[in-house]
């Protein structure tokens, strides 16, 4: 998760900017999803063999579209109210019920969707 400090540098940062106005839910919220969208770039029509070595060889391109996208998401939870590790704990928990070790171990498909 971002620091107290890095959290004020990034405010401080889009305030001297004067980018606020623009940071909306629903621009913050379009800006993740084409960010992440940029990190996939680095290994669309990667063959499943080679992925590893892509993301070897892009691997600061990669740490900085990471970083667009938590810049994103902090700003989003910032200006929401929320606490994105109070939020993180919250949905682990969910997951953690929703998906059981003993009906859930070394699956990719819903446990209560096997055949």
């Amino acid at each position: 998760m971002i620091s107290a400090s890095t959290l004020q540098r990034l405010l401080a940062f889009r305030r001297e900017r004067d980018w606020e106005q623009f940071h909306t839910f629903k621009n913050l919220a379009i800006s993740v999803s084409l960010e992440a969208a940029e990190l996939l770039e680095h290994v669309q029509w990667t063959p499943e063999a080679d992925v590893e070595s892509v993301v070897s060889s892009r691997r600061e391109e990669i740490c900085n579209e990471i970083a667009d996208i938590a810049i994103y998401l902090t700003y989003m939870a910032h200006d929401l109210g929320l606490d994105m590790d109070d939020c993180v704990r919250k949905k682990l928990a969910l997951n953690e019920a929703k998906y059981p070790v003993d009906k859930s171990r070394g699956r990719s498909d819903k446990y209560d969707r096997f055949e």
